[in-house]
């Protein structure tokens, strides 16, 4: 049984770790809801954008003209994978991970390509083996698309030199500060179906003229729609870490007060038994004087 003085020196410690992660965690909240503010501003951006881009591709055989929406011969995929650069989030990144390393399951080296953002995606890959054509680290908790305009312009160039013929993005989904879900999110040829076309009626284009001519503007504008769409899972990514991290400390916390109150009673347990040896003890010996 361990001694008094050993487990006073446990409930210190781990108190000390409970206001640690009591911490981190209220930080990891203060974190998730300037991402959830950036991420709602953003979505107002992204829904102008989509409105024009469907307009602008469903006349004039749009589609049919610009070769980031026809459809190739799949013969290399594209995964660009978001995770975190660090622990402390949960399952956060083993999650998505796991769900990657399913889709690649059974399929051969040459049959897709690996971007990484964020570092313990970049090193679970390498670890395993896996090529890693392009990497970046140390994104900003609320990142702007300026910190992310080299990776996601890089991936939008080698889809467009036919590096590979579809590009899926890998992320984790913010539901709640409790839930997400893992997605993996076919970004390029970019594609919309009927049910947005009609819901984009209200942003009809038609009676404006466009110059230059609409196949023009959308040599322009799709890599651009590309790249925003890609920067939004990404805003989406971060807030969902922000949230497994609070999440995790909060846990962590918890856990910590549970252990703290198990070994104080141990402690009064270790104390009380201490206490009674001492009078036995007294008694005892008191018991041999008479």
């Amino acid at each position: 049984m361990a001694s008094l003085k050993e487990i006073k020196t446990k409930i210190a410690s781990t108190a000390k770790t409970s206001q640690i992660t009591g911490a981190m965690q209220m930080v990891s909240a203060a974190k998730l809801q300037k991402s959830e503010n950036l991420a709602k501003s953003y979505q107002v951006y992204a829904d102008k954008v989509r409105q024009i881009t469907i307009d602008l591709v469903s006349h004039d055989h749009g589609p049919a003209k610009n070769p980031m929406m026809v459809s190739r011969d799949v013969k290399k995929i594209g995964y660009l994978v978001i995770t975190s650069d660090r622990g402390l989030v949960g399952g956060y990144n083993s999650n998505i991970l796991k769900a990657v390393m399913a889709e690649l399951r059974g399929k051969q080296p040459s049959e897709y390509a690996v971007i990484a953002l964020g570092g313990m995606g970049a090193d679970f890959f390498k670890a395993r083996g896996i090529d890693v054509i392009y990497e970046q680290r140390g994104l900003a908790d609320q990142p702007t698309f300026e910190e992310v305009r080299d990776i996601v312009s890089h991936a939008v160039e080698l889809y467009q030199q036919e590096a590979f013929d579809e590009l899926y993005v890998c992320y984790n989904h913010h539901v709640n500060s409790l839930v997400a879900q893992q997605r993996l999110e076919k970004m390029l040829p970019i594609s919309f179906d009927e049910k947005q076309t009609s819901e984009n009626s209200s942003a009809d284009l038609t009676s404006f003229e466009l110059e230059p001519d609409r196949d023009t503007i959308l040599d322009q504008l799709l890599p651009q729609y590309a790249q925003s769409t890609i920067f939004g899972s990404i805003i989406d990514a971060k807030t969902a870490e922000h949230a497994a991290g609070m999440t995790a400390m909060r846990t962590a916390t918890d856990n910590a007060k549970d252990v703290i109150d198990t070994l104080t009673i141990q402690y009064n347990r270790a104390r009380q038994a201490a206490i009674t040896q001492e009078i036995t003890e007294i008694v005892a010996g008191a018991a041999a004087l008479d």
